[in-house]
């Protein structure tokens, strides 16, 4: 199938998909004419990598992972490769100081706006 087709069929932007090749996370045969042209199984590969791109995932991440990601009948789940715990904690952790910090903010913020220093 082409771009177009498979855009349709996986629900995202022939410019997403162009982007997912440019990161080596979908590898799309070509026509003589140098024409994309996708297989079936890129209609689930496209949607295993949205799954891990929406869970925070990036995409050079997600190239090391991709073949952990199964499809199946209630979505996309991971098997835990080898190191793919490691990242998953690696990217909570990071969530959750970014978190602290916004936390923070938002007490400073709050003290501003009640007149009382921020700084305490």
């Amino acid at each position: 199938m082409r771009i177009g087709e498979l855009a349709e069929l996986a629900g995202v932007s022939a410019r997403a998909l162009r982007h997912y090749e440019d990161r080596g996370l979908l590898v799309p045969a070509r026509d003589g004419n140098g024409y994309r042209h996708y297989a079936p199984d890129d209609v689930a590969r496209v949607a295993r990598i949205r799954a891990m791109i929406s869970a925070g995932l990036g995409t050079a991440t997600i190239r090391r992972y991709l073949d952990c990601a199964r499809s199946g009948d209630h979505g996309v789940s991971l098997e835990m490769c080898p190191g793919l715990r490691a990242e998953l904690d690696a990217l909570a952790r990071r969530i959750e100081a970014q978190q602290a910090e916004l936390a923070e903010t938002r007490r400073r913020l709050a003290a501003l706006a009640s007149g009382r220093s921020a700084l305490s």
